[in-house]
């Protein structure tokens, strides 16, 4: 007996930026040379994957993996308003026919945070025609590289692009703006219709969805300020987006449990004691992610995948046990009658962690930067694997007698 059925998408992801290294012609670049931001490093080189990319699909095909999702850079397609690069087009086709020879399905993120610099100086998602823009360029990469792109991200986290840039001013442009944060993320729920416009236009084999980053809310104290606090979050940051969204499927990215505090300068309160803490401060509740799959279908009536879910920490026995906590959620989500078809982990490698910069290990394969950028995969890497081959939970300590 199986926990996930045979045709089961089972991989990582990575972005672009985080991944490719020399990135300098996009706003997160600036950002992280500005000694006035929240960034604390430079992406630099990345883990050079812009080079290895072929070696590092037959690794994650090595471990297991049948599927693999990653980002095209729209600073390297398009450096210049108006201006596609044949070179970088090119690049990416590479890219994704070494990805399917690996023998690997490609979900291909279309927007991952970063924006060209061009795109940024205009006033980035708040120029009057940013969403026109944006699908110029989809259309583009719809064209160009379609055929090589069974499933499209238009979107990776819509509402963490607006709360991030422009609410708590820890990515670009840094902005701290209660009201433009709103209407941020109302404008980037319309760079996702656009940009599924443009694929179904230009690559009708193509299937389309939003990744929203969904983490599960809770008020930190049982009183009436609390509770209106959580509604308005849960609103903003959750089910607006879910109530807008159109597409062939949704993307779920769950990491954490989160608690509002209005009496909290962010908003957010620091997790209770009792709730394990990850590298980056974040409270592991594994029922979390039944629960948001559940709350995303009945929202949305769509097909789900994972496309991210991951932890950062330096004890890979973590690793292993946040594993099998989560995908004993998408599986309890599945048995309960959640259409849920995949599971990516975040990440595939350890990479630029945006404002964090590299301290954070989210990889299942570590990467020694130090060393020529030697790739290591972990304990956790094969555990995965293992349940990737079979389907079985139990695999994932090598526990089936089966």
């Amino acid at each position: 007996m199986t926990d996930f059925p045979a045709d089961f998408h089972w991989g990582a992801a990575t972005a672009a930026h985080q991944v490719e290294g020399g990135n300098v012609n996009s706003d997160w670049w600036d950002f992280e040379h500005d000694p006035g931001s929240a960034a604390i490093e430079s992406s630099g080189h990345g883990i050079d994957h812009y080079h290895r990319y072929a070696e590092d699909f037959a690794l994650l095909r090595s471990l297991g993996h049948n599927t693999h999702r990653l980002s095209v850079e729209w600073s390297r397609i398009e450096p210049a308003a108006g201006e596609f690069s044949v070179a970088a087009l090119n690049h990416y086709r590479r890219v994704l026919t070494a990805l399917i020879d690996a023998g690997l399905t490609p979900f291909v993120t279309l927007h991952h945070f970063t924006l060209p610099r061009w795109f940024a100086a205009r006033g980035g998602w708040l120029a009057p025609d940013a969403v026109d823009r944006f699908g110029r360029y989809c259309r583009q990469v719809g064209a160009a590289l379609g055929d090589l792109i069974p499933f499209v991200c238009t979107v990776n986290e819509p509402q963490m692009v607006a709360l991030h840039g422009y609410l708590e001013g820890y990515h670009p442009p840094g902005l701290t703006d209660p009201v433009l944060w709103k209407r941020v993320g109302g404008v980037l729920l319309d760079a996702h219709r656009e940009a599924l416009r443009a694929i179904h236009a230009t690559s009708p084999t193509s299937s389309a969805g939003l990744c929203v980053q969904m983490p599960l809310l809770a008020p930190i104290r049982d009183e009436p300020a609390c509770q209106a606090l959580y509604e308005l979050m849960q609103h903003e940051i959750v089910d607006r987006y879910l109530d807008g969204v159109t597409g062939d499927w949704l993307g779920v990215q769950y990491y954490r449990k989160q608690w509002v505090d209005p009496a909290s300068p962010t908003f957010f309160a620091a997790p209770p004691p009792e709730f394990p803490l990850t590298q980056m401060g974040w409270a592991v509740h594994p029922d979390g992610l039944r629960q948001v799959l559940h709350h995303a279908a009945k929202r949305t009536g769509l097909p789900l995948f994972v496309t991210e879910n991951g932890i950062a920490t330096t004890d890979d026995h973590e690793r292993v046990d946040y594993l099998d906590g989560h995908l004993a959620a998408v599986a309890a989500a599945r048995a309960e009658g959640v259409d849920v078809r995949g599971y990516l982990h975040w990440s595939a490698f350890d990479n630029f962690e945006w404002s964090e910069g590299y301290r954070p290990t989210f990889g299942l394969v570590a990467v020694d930067r130090a060393h020529g950028f030697a790739r290591v995969p972990r304990p956790s890497a094969y555990a995965f694997g293992r349940v990737a081959a079979t389907g079985r939970l139990a695999d994932l300590r090598g526990l089936s007698t089966a």
